[in-house]
């Protein structure tokens, strides 16, 4: 009885499908004339990301060009500054060894002469330790 009833739904399948056809191409047809053919937007979509997407990467290549031109300026000025701060402490140092030359108790003596100072015979010695008053009592 199942079998029967399915050859008599199989059998009734191709006249209803025959009947129905004309009704969903043109129901195909006024769909298809709504809506605009999507292959081409779909193209014409992909364009103009892949456009977009190249524009957006050659700016960013761009910035990063930027970026890297400012940071090599800076490592050369950097290295400058170090020179230069370099030299600085050379010259600070050669002042500083002029300076210890000068006070240098031979150098001193020697000026000393040259202006004609003498040394003294009687040498004093400053105390500056408090004095005891003695007092008788």
């Amino acid at each position: 009885m199942v079998q029967a009833t399915a050859r008599t739904l199989h059998s009734a399948l191709p006249s209803a499908k025959s009947r129905f056809t004309p009704l969903a191409e043109r129901t195909a047809e006024i769909i298809s004339g709504i809506f605009p053919d999507t292959n081409s937007g779909a193209r014409a979509t992909h364009r103009y990301f892949a456009t977009f997407l190249t524009v957006v990467s050659a700016a960013g290549f761009l910035v990063l060009l930027g970026i890297n031109t400012l940071l090599a300026q800076d490592a050369f000025t950097l290295a400058n500054l170090k020179v230069e701060a370099k030299q600085v402490a050379d010259q600070r140092d050669a002042i500083n060894r002029a300076i210890d030359s000068y006070e240098a108790p031979e150098n001193l003596a020697a000026a000393a002469i040259a202006l004609g100072m003498r040394p003294s015979e009687t040498p004093v010695f400053l105390n500056l330790e408090p004095t005891r008053n003695v007092t008788n009592g």
